[in-house]
């Protein structure tokens, strides 16, 4: 039984197209090119007619002579009055190749069988047919051409991408992601996210890229450290290194994010709240940026909870250093003075240390930019604007909606308390519109 030879079934690389070529040069036969290399012999006849390349010929080079000279009997290509054979005419400037119909270059014989090129012919030099040669660099780049050519283009039949247009602009219009549609209509969609981002961007759907949600970018973080005294004193005891000494020694603590979202100077602002296990998001809308609407928002939700609840579900707080948020004894008990949660305070302008919350903010202001007032909205408003952002599915919560994960990792109480549902996926909007 004869040894398997190895390196079949991979494409041939430049070096062993060199090889190939100087083999050529040399007039070596296919079969010991093939040896050296260790592929098949046919797979370096295939090479050598795929890869071949007609030579350039010079303006001023002899023109190829017609398959049909010896046989030819044409007079009258030039004039009426010439009885001449015009294969034989000297009449200056004149060539009975350029003017003639039955004009058909004489093909080399050697060209149809192997090596099927001139590279190793003794006669290069003095003929006068067309050349054909092999050239490794040649090879190479027109492989490489058609290995990227050959993945290019859309790969889906008319009526599949009208049926896939259908499912996923009408979508895209309303603000969705394209995790939250694959997490919804996966098994429609007959492509991966990349190939669906690829159609959007050659136009092939209705919804153009304009639609996409735009990439956010944050500003420079400034490096300056600088806590004034009075900073110094509410975070005494409750910095960022002794919130990560706390969830060193206690990993399961739950832990809530908060922050505020300012629409324009001076009006109303949002109170956001995120559960880090299940990426819920609560919203508040409040009067003013003040420690007295915070606590307002604190002492609602402990009368509606109650006490008991309020723990559970809030037991560890991790926000900035924002006025509203420093007046930490009056937020961490309640009005009978029994302690309800604890605040900690992330370094001066790191806000990065909480930036689940910081990152989901961006759903928000898909549908109420930045500068934009929140004067005129309702809380009943917000509640929805809330519910939408929390139905949306989450590639970090593998497909899952922040709401369907907190079904089963909080206290349903706060559900029912708060108003939070679930949205219909494809009724999922996260665009101006949903507030007008």
């Amino acid at each position: 039984m004869s040894k398997k030879i190895k390196g079949n079934q991979k494409h041939l690389t430049l070096s062993q197209r060199i090889v190939i070529e100087k083999g050529l040069n040399d007039q070596i036969p296919f079969a010991e090119i093939a040896r050296k290399i260790q592929k098949d012999p046919s797979t370096i006849s295939k090479e050598v007619r795929k890869h071949h390349e007609y030579a350039t010929r010079k303006p001023t080079a002899p023109a190829i002579p017609c398959s049909n000279r010896s046989d030819c009997r044409i007079r009258y290509l030039c004039s009426e009055n010439c009885a001449m054979f015009c294969k034989i005419c000297q009449k200056p400037k004149f060539r009975c190749l350029d003017i003639c119909p039955d004009y058909k270059p004489t093909q080399c014989t050697k060209l149809n069988k192997p090596p099927y090129v001139c590279n190793g012919c003794s006669k290069k030099p003095s003929c006068l047919l067309q050349k054909v040669f092999y050239s490794a660099k040649y090879a190479d780049d027109t492989y490489r051409d058609t290995l990227i050519s050959s993945r290019e283009g859309i790969n889906q039949s008319v009526v599949d991408i009208a049926m896939l247009d259908a499912l996923v602009s009408p979508l895209l219009l309303k603000g969705q992601s394209i995790a939250h549609i694959y997490s919804t209509h996966a098994a429609e969609i007959p492509c991966c996210r990349k190939t669906l981002y690829n159609y959007i961007d050659k136009s092939v759907f209705s919804a153009r890229n304009i639609d996409l949600r735009r990439r956010v970018r944050y500003k420079p973080r400034r490096k300056s450290t600088h806590v004034s005294l009075l900073v110094r004193e509410f975070r005494v005891g409750r910095t960022y290194d002794d919130f990560q000494k706390l969830i060193k020694e206690h990993p399961n603590t739950a832990v809530v994010e908060m922050d505020t979202v300012e629409g324009a100077k001076g009006g109303k602002v949002f109170l956001t709240m995120l559960f880090r296990n299940c990426s819920l998001m609560l919203i508040f809308l409040m009067e003013e940026k003040t420690q007295d609407c915070v606590k307002k928002v604190f002492d609602h939700l402990t009368q509606s909870l109650g006490t008991k609840v309020f723990q559970a579900l809030f037991p560890v707080i991790l926000t900035d250093n924002g006025v509203e948020f420093q007046d930490r004894l009056r937020l961490e008990c309640d009005e009978n003075g029994e302690i309800r949660t604890q605040i900690y305070y992330c370094n001066p302008h790191s806000s990065w240390q909480k930036g689940m919350i910081e990152k989901n903010h961006q759903y928000i202001r898909h549908v109420v930019p930045k500068g934009k007032s929140f004067d005129k909205y309702t809380q009943k408003e917000i509640n929805r604007l809330m519910n939408h952002i929390n139905s949306e599915a989450r590639d970090s919560l593998n497909g899952c909606t922040p709401y369907k994960l907190s079904l089963l990792l909080l206290n349903n109480q706060l559900h029912s308390v708060l108003h939070l549902q679930e949205i219909p996926p494809d009724d999922v909007m996260l665009r101006p519109e949903l507030l007008k």
